[in-house]
């Protein structure tokens, strides 16, 4: 069992709208994020999420995502091997959610420090 669960663009769209406590992690590489990020969302490469994932802990629900959903799912795994709940991943990643008509922005517009 993976402790995770998929979730599709528009499903994450409707969640960040509703969802009282959300936080979106980025798991893709600086150059990949330069070039846009989902509004709102927290940088953590995937590299560093050993010794970043205790501030995932802290809030409801953690979406992880990627270019395509392949490294997100490797971080959603993680984050729910080390306890956090309500763990999600974008299925498809930036390439759903680009595809979806969704919005990107700069890093340093919607990134939570």
């Amino acid at each position: 069992m993976s402790g995770y669960s998929d979730i599709e663009a528009s499903e994450l769209f409707s969640m960040m709208a509703s969802a009282p406590s959300l936080l979106l992690v980025d798991v893709r590489n600086d150059d990949e994020v330069a070039r846009g990020i989902i509004a709102g969302a927290m940088h953590v490469p995937l590299a560093m999420l050993p010794v970043q994932y205790e501030q995932l802990t802290k809030v409801d629900n953690v979406v992880f995502y990627c270019h395509s959903g392949i490294r997100s799912a490797h971080a959603a795994a993680f984050a729910a091997s080390k306890g956090c709940k309500n763990v999600y991943n974008l299925v498809g990643g930036v390439l759903a959610w680009g595809k979806a008509g969704l919005p990107f922005v700069q890093k340093n517009e919607g990134t939570k420090k």
